[in-house]
């Protein structure tokens, strides 16, 4: 029997890596240019972010990656819930920035446990994704 699901090709780490970073700077952008509401419109926008375009963020529309459910036979796009859950691991990492002195080294120390899960993981799954249920894909070779 053979198995009609496409196939669907695992995202580069480093693509992963410049798409989440650009996600951050337009979080940054937003906390500094948005008086009072700023912070927290760049943590929503955090939150939702691979809700949005069909499972795209902004980063991850313009490096050409899309998040799907990966139980999904046809590469269902994630929706706002699964944006949630497979970014609050990130979440933590942006609100715990606000401790004074340490704050910068808990967002390090998440970062690389996310990235050493998605090196160790045959389909590139980090802890958001197992939680969520979810795979990053690189959307122009699938």
């Amino acid at each position: 029997m053979m198995n009609n699901r496409p196939l669907l090709v695992k995202a580069n780490i480093l693509n992963r890596i410049i798409a989440k970073g650009i996600d951050f700077i337009i979080a940054g952008a937003m906390a500094e240019l948005i008086p009072k509401a700023g912070y927290f419109a760049g943590l929503v926008y955090l939150l939702i972010s691979d809700g949005l375009f069909e499972g795209k963020s902004i980063g991850k529309k313009i490096i050409g990656l899309k998040v799907i459910l990966h139980e999904s036979s046809s590469g269902q796009p994630c929706t706002f819930r699964e944006s949630v859950l497979r970014n609050f691991p990130f979440i933590i990492g942006y609100v715990l920035l606000k401790v004074p002195l340490i704050g910068f080294i808990f967002p390090v120390i998440i970062v690389l446990f996310e990235g050493l899960l998605i090196i160790g993981n045959e389909k590139g799954m980090r802890l958001g994704d197992e939680i969520a249920k979810t795979q990053v894909i690189d959307e122009i070779k699938s």
